[in-house]
């Protein structure tokens, strides 16, 4: 078997530590700072390097981490699973509804083999994509994932490469595709070895984390490819659907072709070559059409982004907060609704007085397809990166959690939930972490602490990230599922799923065709997609809605009623319908 690392800083010799033994690694003459030695190693052969006799460190490509990030790696036999999915021909990303799901939560026992256990749950529900948060390893047990490190592994905790191909069979299996979250913009800090392989990271730029990732310096045609062959590893051995990369505006890159055009490239390239769809999907707080807008175009060329705006106008109209980055949304919810439904982003060149300068700029409605845009009502980040970690379930009625579901599952964008949320689970989502180190525990505890404070929070109030009552407090409880109100809401939400695969009209990417209209102080709230009309009466008190015809009641919240032959519709206090004209 042949071992190989990239590992320019190693002065005189790099070993390959195997079982116990080390062997002593050749340079490599056609690739300048890579070293490879020959040697028989089987599935779980333990290994990694040392390099110019320090300590052990593992495989910066390793694919499992059996004893943490600051174990030794162990070899994965590329055949040690049996796909029954042999067949599976993929899903595309228009016409789908994404689910995401963090697997140490999504069940008490945290781990893939236990999620795998609920898939024909989500099939049932109608879910198309499941959406995985991060899965390499960090440190400890539990944590969110993002503070991750060996790219290529997965948290062994959570079962390791055998459970995750288990559970990516089992999803093709009952038709889902599967969708996973990476990260590219910072990896660890604990457990991360790259600096001492080469030059992984750069001082030329800093970023929230620390010094970044070198997409541009000296170095960093070989970091692009660590992160580039990381993202096709995932597709070509777990047999992903899809990436979700985190935070690309954190990617600081200055080169003339950036590393989001060059990945896009290869995974477009990867798609011919296996013949079935693959993509890409952004988070970006830019408001730039870019990067979704095709190579050939001058684009970045991914293939969608999660649209924040979107669900920002929503929250506000919904709970009317205006702390933070609501404040914006917040002045005229349904009016910030009403562009966001039809324009994509609220800021497309607007000033932004969160940023305190004019932000964004506008989406080609006329050529760019609806589907590119995820919207959303709730994600691990709106309700995690809440001080108590709570849900919308929290503070809305069920009427109102029934109305934020209409109004996603029925928008021009790739509707997106997040795990849970289709029964307004009553369990919090919060920030929790398992760090090992005691002054970097300490560091995270005080630091949340510290961003709280700053808005009026005791710290006392804030839950402990370390304590593993927090982890415990935000595993879902599907005992709910079966107890009012829901048990109802979970009914309409599978309603709503089958009613946007079955109506075109709720799977048209026109953007141009939206109709929007809506009373900011009676709050009601109407759109058109073709002979479909949804309203929503976000307010408490009833309200008579001019829609100027009638129609068909194809799904109602709350007994709603037809509009009369005057074209008056009567919505009682939060609630919502859908109607058609046909």
């Amino acid at each position: 078997m042949l071992f190989e690392v990239w590992a320019p800083y190693a002065q005189e010799q790099v070993a390959l530590w195997l079982e116990g033994t080390e062997r002593r690694m050749d340079r490599d003459p056609a690739r300048p700072g890579w070293w490879t030695a020959e040697a028989a190693a089987a599935d779980g052969t333990r290994y990694g390097f040392v390099l110019d006799g320090g300590p052990l460190r593992p495989d910066p490509r390793s694919r499992r981490q059996p004893e943490g990030p600051d174990g030794p790696s162990a070899v994965v036999a590329p055949d040690a699973h049996v796909w029954r999915t042999d067949d599976w021909a993929g899903r595309e990303l228009a016409g789908a509804v994404l689910y995401e799901l963090h697997v140490g939560t999504y069940t008490r026992e945290g781990t893939l083999d236990a999620a795998t256990t609920h898939l024909t749950e989500l099939a049932d529900l109608g879910v198309t994509h499941v959406e995985l948060m991060p899965l390499c390893p960090f440190p400890g047990t539990h944590g969110w994932g993002y503070d991750g490190v060996s790219p290529w592994a997965v948290h062994e905790p959570y079962g390791g490469p055998a459970a995750l191909k288990r559970f990516v069979d089992a999803a093709h299996g009952l038709g889902l595709g599967v969708v996973l979250d990476v990260v590219h913009n910072h990896l660890g800090p604990s457990g991360n070895h790259l600096p001492a392989y080469g030059p992984y990271f750069t001082d030329t730029h800093h970023t929230p984390w620390g010094s970044a990732v070198n997409l541009d310096a000296s170095g960093s045609d070989e970091v692009r490819a660590y992160l580039t062959d990381s993202a096709l590893a995932w597709l070509r051995d777990y047999r992903f659907d899809g990436l979700r990369l985190d935070a690309v505006h954190a990617l600081a890159d200055n080169r003339a072709l950036t590393f989001v055009e060059e990945l896009s490239s290869a995974v477009d390239r990867f798609a011919t070559d296996v013949r079935r769809p693959v993509f890409l999907i952004a988070e970006s707080d830019r408001c730039d059409p870019r990067t979704t807008t095709p190579r050939e175009e001058g684009g970045l060329g991914l293939h969608a982004q999660w649209n924040d705006d979107f669900h920002h106008a929503l929250h506000c109209a919904l709970t009317g907060e205006s702390q933070g980055y609501y404040a914006d949304f917040a002045r005229a919810p349904l009016t910030a609704l009403a562009k966001t439904m039809g324009h994509v982003f609220f800021h497309d060149g607007t000033y932004s007085s969160f940023r305190g300068r004019t932000h964004g700029r506008p989406v080609d409605r006329t050529h760019t397809p609806a589907h590119r845009f995820l919207g959303y009502a709730q994600t691990h980040d709106q309700i995690g990166n809440r001080a108590l970690g709570d849900r919308l379930s929290a503070r809305l009625s069920p009427g109102l959690l029934a109305c934020a579901a209409a109004l996603v599952l029925t928008s021009p964008f790739t509707p997106m939930l997040f795990m849970g949320e289709e029964w307004g689970a009553g369990t919090p989502w919060q920030f929790f972490t398992d760090h090992q180190d005691p002054e970097l525990a300490e560091a995270v505890r005080l630091g949340r602490r510290r961003e709280f404070a700053r808005h009026g929070w005791a710290a006392d109030d804030i839950p402990d990230p370390q304590d593993p009552a927090t982890r415990e407090r935000s595993c879902l409880d599907r005992s709910e599922r079966a107890r009012e109100p829901h048990a109802r809401l979970l009914a309409w939400y599978r309603e709503l799923i089958a009613l946007r695969h079955a109506e075109p009209d709720l799977s048209d990417p026109d953007l141009e065709s939206v109709r929007v209209a809506f009373d900011e102080a009676a709050r009601w709230f109407v759109f058109r997609r073709g002979d479909l009309r949804v309203a929503a009466n976000l307010g408490r008190e009833t309200a008579t809605v001019p829609l100027g015809s009638g129609g068909r009641v194809l799904a109602g919240w709350d007994g709603v009623e037809p509009p009369g032959e005057d074209g008056l519709l009567v919505l009682p206090g939060e609630s919502c319908v859908v109607l058609t004209d046909r």
